[in-house]
């Protein structure tokens, strides 16, 4: 064998062990966790500089700290590399297994940002509702959000910072488990994004559709020679859609973030669970408020149980956060 040979065997010996090598290095990154698992994760967060409880999923953590009774304290599920939790805690727990647990200090620029005193503006007292002209108060104004430092006659300090900018976070973390029923999915994905209890399920439906028919190269060309304004052609075609069906609630009717937002957490389900709808579902029983223009004037009398469904209506639009009176105000706007 020449030297030649030789040198090109051992070239190809080199290349093959360089292509195995990085082979394992890649199924070795892809070991663990990664991202776009859902996993279910149990955490609490503070501020570093005076332990200020943030955030936490730990019902005890809450009721020490007096907020017990401000929402649903437990384990949640979230997706990695989807940003719903803090970019360095994702780091941290990418390529590690189920049980894992970390604590992560998050600097104040990746938290909520680093505390800017140009944010502190001086505004006129009159675009402050009277309601709202104490310290401390969250106002919008001219569509920024913020909290009222000090009004003094006829101007207000409003500082738009957020509430813990400047603040570095420390975030004590646990995996307990990751997530694979697409159904626990959507509920997980919901309840971190609503904070509410939802009834749903996933069921496959065929549904009828337009699609367009496309003719084969020959006749299409025919077609453009001959009737270059033709109206393109559709037909009914049934196709499978997996469709997430969500029992609809007063909590959600009157949740303020799925009102503003309700397309984009629909398109996140789909885009995270694979299913291809969303159809949300209400559900009339005959146990409502009743109908105010027939019963509803015959005093003491009627009231297709009216007294009990307006304290339903309010108890629900408590727990939802939602004040009537805005309602109210915006109707009569429109």
């Amino acid at each position: 064998m020449s030297d030649e040979q030789e040198q090109t065997e051992a070239e190809e010996v080199d290349a093959e062990a360089e292509a195995t090598e990085e082979e394992t290095e890649t199924e070795s990154e892809a070991e663990g966790l990664q991202d776009g698992d859902f996993v279910e994760l149990a955490y609490t967060a503070r501020t570093v500089e005076e332990g200020q409880l943030v955030d936490t999923t730990d019902p005890d953590v809450a009721e020490e700290e007096g907020v017990g009774d401000q929402g649903t304290f437990e384990p949640r599920t979230i997706v990695l590399g989807a940003g719903h939790i803090f970019e360095g805690v994702e780091a941290d727990i990418i390529g590690e297994e189920v049980g894992h647990s970390g604590s992560v200090t998050i600097s104040a620029e990746e938290a909520f940002g680093e505390y800017d005193q140009e944010q502190v503006k001086t505004v006129s007292a009159d675009k402050i509702p009277e309601d709202d002209r104490y310290p401390g108060a969250q106002v919008t104004i001219d569509g920024e959000q913020g909290y009222l430092e000090t009004i003094i006659g006829g101007r207000a300090r409003v500082d738009y910072n957020h509430p813990l900018a400047g603040e570095a976070i420390e975030y004590d973390y646990e995996v307990l488990d990751t997530v694979e029923d697409r159904t626990e999915q959507a509920e997980g994905l919901l309840g971190m994004f609503l904070d509410v209890d939802l009834e749903m399920y996933i069921q496959t439906d065929e549904v009828e559709e337009e699609q367009l028919v496309e003719s084969d190269e020959e006749e299409s060309e025919a077609a453009d020679e001959d009737e270059e304004d033709a109206e393109p052609e559709y037909e009914t075609v049934t196709v499978e859609k997996e469709t997430l069906y969500i029992e609809s609630t007063p909590q959600l009717s009157f949740n303020q973030q799925w009102m503003m937002q309700k397309q984009q957490i629909a398109q996140q389900l789909m885009d995270r669970t694979g299913i291809d709808r969303v159809i949300i579902q209400e559900t009339i029983d005959g146990s409502g408020m009743g109908m105010p223009g027939m019963m509803g004037g015959m005093g003491g009398m009627g009231g297709m149980g009216g007294a009990e469904g307006e304290e339903d209506l309010e108890a629900a639009l408590e727990e939802a956060d939602v004040d009537a009176e805005d309602i109210v105000d915006e109707l009569d706007e429109e």
